[in-house]
């Protein structure tokens, strides 16, 4: 995301949540400002009746593709060369997941990118200390959803914790208003309501607690609804001033339980349609804001679309060179906590990407930038696994890349990342292999050939001790490639490697390969 241009660029944003979809239109001019074109959200319920058997149903998987076409094809109409989609917790969760994504490829020809939970808090975070002005004070950020609660710690500029906790307005009710509280709610069941949220905040609320806050943010539609609420019961008319006080939202909670669904649908500044889902969302807000110890809470409009514009704005800019991006932060954070061995990852890695960028000259493959990226990714962290065990660390590496949550990736981009770890050595990937069924054909293939180049440049430096210089692809002609491996010391041990790797060369690419040894 985010490129450098020659005149302005209209992008489209779209959040996939487990409640609503969200869209953000913006025409971006080559100075970074940008302006607003449409703004749009409609409810969903993509996530109902899925917390149980983690499987999104047909009509909530047809309400959310509808949606999602029909706002791609708005943001496309505004003239946008770009629309971006993300989704959250109902996905992600989702047994079927991969149903959905491909409806949304075929239908809304959007290619979504299901994000983890932390990558989630991240891009919240981005979006609402965007639009707060807390400078270097220390805030708390809280984003109550449909199936997730995202809490994040940070000043203007940086955060410092992030989490994100299996806490939403749906998720609740369906575990406890399994009629969608139709009826007034006892305050026996809000309780047990409150006592489950409780229980699942415990290590939250002590990170929380160590911390001296100045400021606590609250976003997302249950907390906006709920300041509307309270600004209707205090006579507050300034649409400005969103802010919710732990003892007004207990008044409102009690008020709320009280009455059945229809009624609870006419309460002043009430949203009709979350009228059946407030009182899961509020018991989730009002038990947190009790354990944090938080008095009151500014209430923010802005949210992950927000935090996606953010995102793509500050990748354009000027001095994106000269700083680690978040990807490579968190690439380079969890290679040292498994203390990875940085010279030979570095070493495999260049290997790696000259292989990739010669193969490319030559007209071996046709992959672009996106695929050289997580290619470097995955040939720097592709040995963490020896941090379990060097025996299988290969299977170790792909676990721990699958389950590390990175931040500045998608689930996909992860999944190939821990699949290309997975085969750089032993077996060879083939597309109906078990450990590719949740890949689309696309990211099957990319796995296939991104996993020859890591498997040769592994074998490039088998020693381990960086005797080759450097190598590339020479020669490919229909039927053989050769590469040319530029060294000055005795690297038969890495000829050999290269040789042994020639079924799964050949496998991939559909050609022998052989090897040149160049003296300089």
């Amino acid at each position: 995301m985010g490129t450098s241009m020659n005149g302005p660029k209209v992008v489209g944003f779209i959040d996939i949540g487990t409640n609503s979809v969200r869209l953000l239109v913006v025409r971006i001019n080559p100075n970074r400002s940008y302006t607003v074109l449409s703004q749009e959200k409609e409810v969903v319920r993509l996530g109902e009746g899925e917390f149980r058997d983690q499987m999104l149903t047909p009509e909530a998987i047809y309400r959310g593709v509808t949606v999602v076409k029909k706002f791609a094809e708005l943001s496309r109409a505004y003239g946008a060369e770009e629309v971006i989609a993300v989704a959250t917790s109902a996905a992600r969760e989702a047994k079927n997941q991969i149903d959905l994504l491909n409806r949304l490829r075929d239908e809304a020809r959007v290619d979504v990118s299901v994000i983890s939970g932390k990558e989630e808090a991240r891009l919240i975070y981005l979006g609402v200390a965007g639009g707060v002005h807390i400078r270097d004070r220390k805030g708390l950020f809280i984003d109550i959803g449909g199936g997730s609660t995202e809490v994040i710690i940070g000043d203007q500029d940086n955060y410092t914790y992030l989490d994100s906790l299996k806490l939403g307005a749906i998720r609740l009710t369906n575990l406890f208003l399994p009629e969608g509280a139709k009826t007034p709610v006892p305050s026996e069941v809000y309780n047990k309501m409150r006592k489950y949220v409780r229980n699942a905040v415990i290590r939250t609320t002590h990170r929380v607690k160590a911390e001296k806050l100045s400021v606590a943010v609250a976003s997302s539609g249950t907390a906006i609804n709920l300041a509307e609420i309270s600004n209707r019961m205090t006579g507050n008319t300034d649409p400005r001033s969103m802010t919710l006080r732990r003892s007004q939202l207990k008044k409102i909670m009690t008020m709320l339980c009280s009455l059945p669904l229809e009624e609870r649908r006419k309460v002043p500044g009430m949203n009709p349609e979350r009228a059946d889902i407030i009182i899961g969302g509020g018991a989730i807000l009002e038990t947190l804001m009790d354990e944090f110890g938080v008095e009151e809470v500014t209430v923010s409009e802005r949210g992950l679309r927000d935090g996606l514009l953010a995102e793509y704005l500050a990748q354009g800019g000027d001095q994106e060179y000269k700083e680690m991006s978040v990807r490579e932060r968190s690439v380079l954070q969890l290679g040292r906590s498994c203390n990875l061995d940085e010279m030979h990852a570095e070493r495999v890695k260049g290997l790696a990407l000259s292989l990739f960028d010669s193969g490319f000259r030559q007209g071996l493959h046709n992959l672009g930038d996106w695929e050289r990226e997580l290619l470097g990714y995955a040939a720097f962290l592709h040995d963490i696994g020896d941090f379990i065990s060097f025996n299988n660390h290969h299977l170790h590496s792909h676990y721990i890349i699958r389950n590390a949550e990175l931040l500045g990736f998608d689930q996909r981009e992860i999944a190939i990342m821990a699949d290309l770890a997975r085969f750089h050595r032993k077996k060879i990937p083939r597309k109906k292999d078990p450990d590719l069924e949740d890949l689309d054909e696309h990211s099957q293939k990319i796995v296939i050939l991104l996993s020859t180049l890591l498997r040769l440049a592994e074998s490039l430096d088998r020693s381990h001790t960086g005797l080759v210089e450097q190598a590339e692809f020479a020669i490919v002609q229909k039927t053989a490639a050769v590469i040319a491996i530029h060294s000055n010391e005795d690297v038969q041990l890495e000829v050999w490697g290269v040789e042994s790797d020639g079924k799964a060369f050949e496998k991939a690419f559909n050609r022998s390969l052989s090897s040149n040894v160049m003296r300089s």
